[in-house]
């Protein structure tokens, strides 16, 4: 009998070992695992958020970059455009600078040139004023010599 009294005690015991173990023990263990469980879950469901997150922004770059390359290439379009048009503008002005430089000279030279005749005209008059004094020895009257000389030039300056 002792062997069964021994069994039945150790049932008792055991029986009693988990009746205490479900009661005050048990309730802690599975609420830490269900809190671990939670944390897990919330740390999976946090790294996935993160994922298609990282996915998101990751497209989202690659347009930003996209669209940034277009307006860069745009922008040196754009440049170079407004380039060729500063270049072409320059070139105008420049040859309508010259144009004008070249009608200035064109005009000075037909100054100088009429002044020089006129100069001319004045030096001629001026020896053949003397040549006829010495010719005649004498004094010719001036205001006859001028309207002579001015009648000589026109006929000079017509040929």
């Amino acid at each position: 009998m002792g062997f069964n009294i021994t069994l039945i005690g150790q049932m008792i015991t055991f029986i009693l070992f988990v009746a205490i173990t479900m009661k005050y023990v048990w309730p802690h263990i599975i609420q830490a695992l269900q809190e671990r469980q939670d944390t897990i879950a919330e740390g999976l469901a946090a790294a996935e958020r993160g994922n298609h997150e990282l996915e998101l922004a990751q497209h989202k770059s690659t347009s930003m970059l996209r669209e940034a390359k277009i307006k860069a290439a745009e922008i040196i379009d754009q440049a170079n455009k407004r380039a060729a048009q500063i270049i072409e503008q320059a070139k105008d002005d420049g040859r309508v600078e010259g144009e004008r430089m070249l009608e200035m000279a064109r005009s000075d030279i037909a100054q100088e040139q009429e002044a020089a005749r006129e100069q001319l005209r004045q030096e001629v008059a001026g020896i053949a004023v003397a040549g006829a004094e010495r010719i005649l020895g004498q004094q010719i009257d001036q205001a006859a010599n001028n309207s002579m000389i001015e009648q000589l030039i026109t006929e000079v300056s017509s040929d």
